[in-house]
């Protein structure tokens, strides 16, 4: 976990005034059924699997998979330059991600991203940061990270975690 107490407190506040705004619908599947901030950023550690959903320039819809890692309490997320994603994401920052484990997790998030390494530019103040923990991952050799990857931030607007059973998300 590498949350500060103010980032799980803004965090907390975001599952819930997601939730208080969502539909009656969705407040019947989640409500009971979902897990504080700090028990997440206990859950989501590692590389997780993401659906990114982006859209094209015409207003359609694309989904593809990403490397998700849950720190500081966002998603980040990265792909080759080069990738429709990418330009997509580029041109219309919007996104949403969802991770799931079966019928034992959701994480649904909608937001906007911010480029952390964008090229020719000044990455982000915390770029070096995330860029350490994702060489400590992959190896300092995976790629070259200044020019072949990028990687962004989604800053969420609105979030929800469906999780009706945390014993069975923490078992060992």
């Amino acid at each position: 976990m590498r949350e500060t107490p103010e980032e799980l407190d803004n965090l907390q506040s975001l599952f819930s005034s997601s939730l208080c705004g969502s539909t009656a619908h969705l407040r019947s599947i989640v409500e009971g059924r979902t897990i504080t901030a700090a028990q997440l950023t206990g859950v989501l550690t590692g590389m997780c699997t993401l659906a990114l959903s982006t859209v094209t320039a015409q207003g359609e819809p694309r989904i593809s998979g990403a490397d998700g890692h849950f720190l500081h309490g966002r998603w980040h997320f990265g792909t080759a330059r080069t990738a429709a994603k990418a330009r997509h994401l580029s041109a219309r920052p919007a996104a949403s991600v969802a991770h799931m484990r079966g019928e034992d997790l959701g994480v649904f998030t909608h937001g906007t991203v911010e480029e952390m390494n964008p090229e020719g530019a000044e990455p982000t103040a915390d770029w070096q940061e995330l860029l350490a923990y994702l060489q400590n991952l992959y190896g300092d050799d995976a790629f070259d990270w200044n020019h072949e990857v990028v990687y962004y931030r989604l800053n969420p607007h609105w979030m929800t975690v469906y999780a009706p059973d945390l014993d069975k998300l923490t078992r060992t």
